[in-house]
């Protein structure tokens, strides 16, 4: 029988605890055995108890110790199931597409939005589910959820109450999990899997909005590394000196600083092209750099990984090119 390793994060799935009270951290080993004893069915499962917190509280310093356990143990495993808090599941799961390079193993995560141990639980499906597409899936960071199969750094979380609770608005689902489960062949490896664990976490995300002042933002900047600009539509902000609010002075700011601006969309379909409309190519003219599709999760992750491991002439061409299958 084919081997997986089963690590816990925390989250919701495995809390325990009777609405309308709040939910804690639970004994989610025992209650996976007694609640899904088909998994053993499945495949010969080993657990690993990484840490039981809501997903809050996942910093970047759990992603780094999470991607490198991942990369020690994968070597006698098939593959990996990780269960996690919904709120930043996607950030985690950029983080590991990043951090985990040239995967030869799938890597799945999944949780829930109701805790394993309730009747009405949405947790006993996806974590077959995702055992499933850790035997037969792409042997890359995907997120498991609803009976769908998405590519790690292109889900959003898009709803707090449905089951179907992420969408992947530019990418394709990499499988579905009906009657049948039916898998794409993912991405091609380059090489061998290697770790690279370390990230820049100075970074701010900086989101546009009507009547947001310069004056705010720009006392920041110095103690920044790295900043991601939030846009409307396909890159815009406001450069009318009008009212006093135009937004050039930090991107000319940013750019005496040497601090990298990535700008991604507020939409969650297609994405920013600077050369539209007069702010985004204001914004190219200060050296701001385009995410295109990005996700938010994975403009803001990949900014600070290539911080940590990119010299800053080549920061530009990383952040523009697709990785880990992250930007069209």
């Amino acid at each position: 029988m084919r081997r997986l390793l089963l690590v816990h994060t925390g989250g919701t799935l495995g809390m325990s605890g009777r609405r309308p009270h709040a939910l804690k951290p639970g004994a989610f080993f025992r209650t996976v055995r007694q609640r899904v004893p088909e998994l053993t069915k499945l495949a010969q499962l080993e657990f690993e108890l990484f840490s039981n917190v809501d997903s809050c509280e996942m910093q970047p310093e759990l992603w780094t110790r999470l991607a490198t356990l991942l990369h020690e143990r994968l070597d006698d495993f098939d593959g990996a199931v990780i269960t996690h808090g919904t709120d930043t599941l996607s950030d985690t799961a950029s983080a590991l597409s990043f951090m985990l390079k040239n995967l030869d193993k799938p890597v799945v995560l999944t949780g829930a939005q109701r805790p394993l141990g309730e009747v009405r639980s949405d947790a006993r499906m996806n974590l077959i589910d995702a055992v499933t597409a850790a035997l037969h899936g792409p042997k890359e960071v995907t997120v498991c959820f609803d009976s769908h199969l998405f590519r790690g750094n292109r889900v959003r979380k898009v709803s707090i109450a449905e089951y179907d609770a992420f969408d992947s608005p530019n990418h394709p689902v990499l499988g579905v999990l009906g009657v049948e489960a039916r898998f794409q062949p993912g991405l091609a490896r380059k090489g061998r899997r290697t770790l690279w664990p370390n990230v820049v976490p100075d970074v701010f995300l900086l989101r546009i909005f009507p009547g947001l002042d310069p004056a705010l933002v720009l006392p920041m900047l110095p103690r920044l590394k790295g900043l991601v600009v939030e846009a409307y539509g396909a890159g815009n902000f406001p450069v009318s000196k009008a009212l006093g609010r135009s937004l050039e002075p930090v991107f000319s700011e940013a750019q005496r600083l040497k601090i990298p601006v990535v700008v991604v969309s507020q939409a969650h379909r297609n994405g920013v092209d600077l050369s539209l409309y007069e702010s985004g190519s204001l914004a190219r003219s200060y050296g701001a750099i385009s995410g295109g599709d990005l996700t938010m999760s994975a403009a803001v992750v990949k900014l600070m990984h290539g911080l940590a491991h990119v010299a800053p002439r080549g920061l530009r061409e990383y952040l523009e090119r697709s990785v880990a299958g992250e930007r069209s």
